[in-house]
């Protein structure tokens, strides 16, 4: 077992600010590992049928973990899990709990009670860079080829087994147990697709005849998709202005290496290689600093910058991913965005760069960035108006 050192400190941290903390991500992306390797906790399997019964008396079970860090996995499995954690965070202050579930809190049927105030969410995204130095294995071509998941990352190769098991699990654990879809076969298969399509601009409408779905049920299943973290729906930047793209958003994949078997990319080439860098650098965002949001850019003539990141009274920040630079004339994108927004830093991340540096291309100044480089201007560009 890997200890996470990254997510055990976010935990922790989490744990100063809120009594509750709740971990979610998609299925099989090592939640119960994570929570098992905390330090000094109590650990309860709400799949067991024992631990369930323990927590009926929500008052007596509270009672009986005075003072300790408690672990409730899968508590979506208990019959009422939002009347427990409430009552554990108004009435124990010297209880902290951490309880586990694929979905965010407020999408489940199953929570009457969203915790607003009282919880801290933390989401548990395939390997980050962190990880892969606790995992022993930093090499980026491994992590986009394999994936982020860490059966798949330590060699079980994401195929047609791994792929349909995981499917399987997902929709009778998640799909059904909290969301209650009733057609298994044109759920499954928008899956497939939008793993396939994974990175393209989504328009409903293109899965109906393939998936025999209304266009409503697929952008109803999206957004089910999108709660419980299986997909990244990425947003277009704009003002509104008429040569943009406004309302089209992007969808991926939540994972490299199910992105790679969808596609049949068994030696993927350059340009494939960036698709999935692409994923990996969004990845490392979402996962490494909360809260964010996301955008991307495009005209109706085609100019694109990969993603967009905005807050109020600043210039917005311009990412591009490249797997490999092939110098500054391979940013037209970020040239033709900054005609329209001037002023704020165009960053293009690479999986080579050691340290950063600066290159420019007439008015252009790049600079171009690891996943760490990255993350820290992120992080600068961001603090003090996320929370």
């Amino acid at each position: 077992m890997v200890d996470l050192t990254y997510w055990q400190q976010r935990i922790e941290e989490a744990w100063l600010t809120r009594p509750v903390v709740w971990l979610r991500g998609v299925r099989r992306v090592g939640k119960t590992v994570l929570a098992r390797s905390l330090p000094d906790t109590v650990y309860f399997d709400c799949d067991l049928p024992d631990h369930r019964l323990e927590m009926v008396d929500t008052a007596r079970f509270l009672d009986g973990v005075r003072g300790r860090r408690v672990v409730l996995d899968e508590v979506h499995r208990l019959a009422n899990p939002s009347e427990l954690l409430k009552n554990a965070a108004d009435h124990y202050p010297d209880v902290r709990v951490l309880a586990t579930g694929s979905s965010t809190l407020q999408a489940s049927a199953k929570f009457r009670d969203t915790l607003a105030g009282r919880k801290w969410e933390v989401w548990l995204v395939p390997l980050i860079s962190p990880d892969l130095r606790d995992f022993g294995n930093p090499d980026l071509s491994h992590r986009v080829l394999a994936g982020g998941m860490p059966e798949a990352f330590l060699g079980a190769e994401v195929d047609g087994r791994l792929a349909g098991e995981w499917l399987d699990a997902f929709w009778a654990r998640d799909v059904l147990e909290l969301f209650r879809v009733g057609q298994k076969w044109g759920f499954t298969r928008l899956c497939e697709l939008l793993m396939a399509d994974s990175g393209g601009v989504f328009e409903a409408t293109r899965y109906t005849a393939a998936c025999e779905l209304s266009r409503q049920t697929i952008v109803n299943h999206l957004w089910l998709l999108e709660a419980t973290s299986v997909v990244h729906v990425v947003k277009p930047f704009s003002t509104r202005r008429a040569a943009e793209i406004v309302r089209a958003p992007k969808v991926y994949w939540f994972d490299s290496g199910f992105v790679r078997f969808a596609r049949g990319w068994s030696r993927p080439a350059e340009v494939e290689m960036g698709a999935l860098w692409e994923h990996v650098v969004l990845n490392e965002i979402v996962g490494r600093i909360p809260y964010v949001k996301v955008n991307y850019w495009r005209t109706k003539n085609g100019s694109e910058v990969g993603f967009v990141l905005a807050r109020p009274n600043a210039a917005p920040l311009a990412i591009e991913c490249r797997w490999r630079w092939a110098g500054a004339r391979d940013a037209p994108g970020l040239t033709a965005f900054r005609r329209v927004y001037p002023g704020g830093r165009n960053l293009v991340v690479t999986s080579h760069t050691s340290r950063d540096y600066s290159q420019r291309r007439g008015d252009l100044l790049l600079e171009m960035v690891g996943l760490d480089g990255l993350i820290g201007i992120v992080d600068e560009y961001l603090r003090g108006w996320l929370t």
